[in-house]
């Protein structure tokens, strides 16, 4: 089945929600927005929910955990990542320089170890309130590979084996590394994130091909390249940088003609995500209800065949895909 991570039986569904925001991504999101926002995405019908110690140094794990708390265990599926482990801090300051919008009471530290896979799983499930995850990731291993295939890798497989998690991967910014994961491992699934997108196509070369070769699944993130395909304009951000002016003009002339056809941007750059065979979930941030609501409802949306052949005869996208 598409939707289900490998050959891990865990099930996810085909939106996500990436908590990264309401970890305070960039700005402040009060524990009322966070709880609205994991709220709405229920109410949506998401049942994929996905954190990271980094997301503003633990505060998106333990508001998804207060937001979850009441709901099934058996009916969700979330994931967090190890890698970085997070210690007590006394310098005081906030965390800003690292993205988050939260007071510095705990830096982070490389830690891709066994040891530190186990220890910071463990400070994890205690953030969240919960005795399991059911996805545990490599957490942006780019500077760290050999530690992270030599002991960060083995330490999760151990930890499926034990059935302390049902699924393991690797999530990142980059598809090269992602692509030695699937080929070299015995991964689950791999995070791939903004290298798969209407302006971003680097995933399709070599990872998306070998996924589908060894039956693993690809979750993406970034299906926005962090704001330019959900609202082109002067100043908005590409991969978390100002937009460089031709990527502007073709996000732009990209919404024009989805507009011809009938539909937003944002449901053409989530139907491109979610139409390739290995990509089991796509991911969605969101700081309000409203953002969740509005992103599930552009999921939902059918996109007719003649926009993605009109972005091909106008040369705005080169790829088959989605065929």
């Amino acid at each position: 089945m598409k939707n289900t991570l490998g050959s891990s039986g865990v099930r996810v569904s085909g939106l996500a929600f990436g908590a990264a925001v309401i970890g305070n991504l960039f700005s402040e999101v009060t524990d009322e927005q966070a709880h609205e926002a994991v709220t709405a995405a229920w109410q949506s019908g998401i049942r994929y929910f996905d954190t990271a110690p980094h997301y503003g140094l633990g505060l998106s794990e333990r508001r998804l955990g207060e937001a979850l708390r009441d709901r099934p265990r058996t009916e969700y599926t979330l994931s967090t990542k190890v890698g970085r482990r997070l210690e007590p801090s006394t310098d005081g300051g906030d965390d800003l320089a690292n993205g988050f919008a939260v007071p510095a009471t705990r830096r982070r530290v490389w830690d891709f170890s066994a040891d530190g896979v186990r220890r910071t799983l463990e400070a994890s499930l205690e953030r969240l309130g919960l005795d399991r995850v059911d996805v545990v990731y490599l957490h942006d291993p780019d500077d760290h590979a050999e530690e992270a295939f030599r002991e960060g890798y083995p330490a999760l497989e151990k930890l499926r084996s034990e059935g302390v998690v049902g699924a393991i991967g690797a999530g990142m910014n980059q598809a090269g590394m992602l692509t030695r994961f699937v080929r070299e491992t015995d991964v689950d699934v791999v995070l791939c994130a903004g290298r798969y997108t209407l302006l971003d196509q680097s995933a399709l070369t070599e990872l998306l091909p070998a996924a589908v070769e060894r039956g693993v699944s690809v979750v993406v993130g970034g299906a926005f390249n962090s704001g330019l395909l959900a609202d082109p304009r002067p100043g908005a951000t590409y991969n978390y940088a100002q937009a460089p002016g031709d990527l502007l003009d073709r996000a732009l002339r990209m919404r024009e003609v989805a507009e011809r056809h009938g539909i937003s941007l944002r449901a053409a750059a989530l139907a491109f995500c979610a139409a390739h065979p290995a990509v089991a979930s796509v991911l969605v941030g969101a700081r309000s209800a409203a953002e969740v609501r509005d992103a599930a409802e552009q999921f939902a949306t059918p996109v007719p065949p003649a926009f993605w052949q009109e972005l091909r005869d106008t040369g705005l996208l080169t790829t088959e895909e989605p065929s």
